[in-house]
């Protein structure tokens, strides 16, 4: 590994990008979790003001994150999905109907713990809008949303992600390579001592494992000792943050691979141990939330029979599956502190970016590549 990396403030790496190659998989075209078919992603982001807090007023420092399985009328067209939760200090909503039906019928939005029921709110009026018939000729809708605390950059009293922020990440979504870090709900949001916020990463499995691809998406504001790829960065460079208030992590996990609400559940829960590869021991204030959806099949709102017919992978298959999904979270959770810059916010509060050449020395030194 070099230890020489030349990084601006503008084009920050990804782990890839300075030689940190985590786990066995191959990851797809974008390292992202759009790199499952369909998959889209899209950002708002909230920057406003600057000095002390005026709660309600600003400073702003937050935005709103959507995650799409399909660009299609996901109200009519179900996918499977299934939550987890290891450590439930959060005020996510929805993830109760997720589990007892087995499907998600809205994009996932993440945003900060107070803006989340305004931004389900809204997301329930964008639902209405593509499907009238919601409450009067069928049944009402279960908004997804899931939420970090951003209040040490961010005047979270002001709620400030309003319904057409949340309709310019839901239009904005695309698929391809994706913004990380400081954006959209990530704008606010602190990990193991410095900035972070968004983070992506994917791994095609080989074709006699099935070539299915796995993505996830993470949002992290938790406390831990950094490793990275083994190396104990947080501690060599002296940032142990066990005594932070709170902290919290949204993981989305997506996969073409054919699952059902059963297997779902059992990935989600090994995004766990890709977490604690980073640092990451689940604090008592940490809301640890865990979403798992396949873009495999669709369920449909009005079946037009009694059964549903699909294939679903086998339960011995599904542990290259799981190591996949490890490698994934660990590398997005890396990914979303390597690119978020430097952020001052309310009372003078500072995020610090982590000093990627220190980082790198680092990994040198522990011959980490």
């Amino acid at each position: 590994m070099n230890d020489s990396v030349k990084i601006t403030e503008d084009e920050r790496p990804r782990a890839r990008d300075i030689g940190i190659h985590i786990g066995v998989f191959s990851p797809g075209k974008y390292n992202a979790i759009t790199d499952v078919k369909g998959v889209l992603v899209g950002h708002c982001t909230l920057i406003q003001g600057h000095g002390p807090l005026t709660p309600g007023k600003g400073p702003i420092r937050t935005g709103v994150t959507a995650i799409l399985p399909h660009d299609g009328n996901m109200f009519k067209q179900k996918v499977p999905a299934a939550s987890f939760v290891f450590n439930g200090f959060g005020k996510s909503i929805g993830l109760h109907q997720v589990n007892e039906l087995g499907n998600l019928e809205t994009p996932i939005l993440l945003t900060n713990t107070l803006n989340a029921p305004i931004v389900a709110d809204a997301l329930i009026e964008w639902m209405m809008k593509e499907n009238p018939e919601i409450g009067i000729d069928t049944c009402t809708v279960n908004p997804v949303v899931g939420e970090i605390n951003d209040g040490f950059l961010n005047d979270i009293q002001g709620r400030h992600v309003k319904k057409e922020h949340v309709f310019e990440a839901l239009t904005t979504a695309q698929s391809g390579q994706i913004k990380e870090g400081a954006v959209g709900a990530g704008t606010g949001s602190s990990c193991m001592g410095w900035k972070s916020g968004i983070g992506t990463s994917s791994r095609v499995l080989p074709q006699d494992l099935g070539g299915f691809t796995v993505g996830v998406l993470v949002l992290t504001n938790f406390d831990g000792l950094l490793t990275v790829n083994g190396a104990p960065v947080g501690k060599k460079l002296g940032h142990i943050p066990f005594k932070d208030p709170g902290g919290s992590v949204m993981v989305i996990t997506a996969t073409d691979a054919p699952l059902y609400q059963r297997h779902l559940l059992r990935v989600a829960k090994r995004a766990v141990l890709g977490l604690a590869r980073t640092g990451f021991y689940g604090s008592n204030g940490s809301g640890d939330f865990f979403i798992a959806f396949s873009t495999a099949t669709t369920i449909p709102h009005e079946p037009t029979d009694v059964t549903l017919q699909g294939v679903a992978m086998t339960n011995d298959a599904l542990s290259s599956l799981f190591l996949a999904t490890v490698e994934t979270t660990e590398e997005a959770v890396i990914n979303s502190i390597l690119k978020a810059e430097t952020t001052v916010g309310r009372d003078g509060n500072i995020s610090e970016a982590v000093d990627i050449q220190k980082l790198v020395r680092i990994l040198r030194d522990y011959s980490i590549e």
